[in-house]
């Protein structure tokens, strides 16, 4: 949902997303809660962070306590280090109405926290 929030908030910059365990395809409830706000990630994929440690970034954005206390060390630039945790809505147990509901939730707090960095 992050990559998705910032290459439409940023569309003139390179973004990438990648996590320490991915999944094998996005999540249905990320996706229909992303096309809520029109925001499409259907053609989006999981990749693993372990293809980027070596590239430069001005950004290293992780947005789960997993992810920063998982994440390999940067072997390239890496400008801007940036944490927030947020809770996995994918480990959220209830009813799909109640699963739609917390990633709605954890949906808006990304895009809240995304929305409020101040890129230099």
């Amino acid at each position: 949902m992050a990559e998705g929030i910032l290459k439409n908030l940023f569309p003139q910059f390179e973004i990438y997303s990648a996590g320490t365990h991915p999944e094998t395809k996005v999540n249905d409830f990320a996706i229909k809660v992303m096309q809520e706000i029109g925001i499409d990630i259907a053609s989006h994929y999981p990749k693993d962070v372990n293809n980027f440690i070596d590239k430069d970034f001005d950004y290293v954005i992780t947005v789960c306590n997993n992810a920063k206390e998982n994440c390999p060390v940067f072997t390239g630039k890496v400008k801007y280090k940036i944490h927030k945790s947020f809770e996995d809505p994918a480990k959220f147990n209830g009813t799909e109405s109640e699963k739609l509901n917390f990633y709605r939730k954890i949906r808006d707090e990304i895009k809240d926290f995304l929305t409020n960095i101040k890129f230099e």
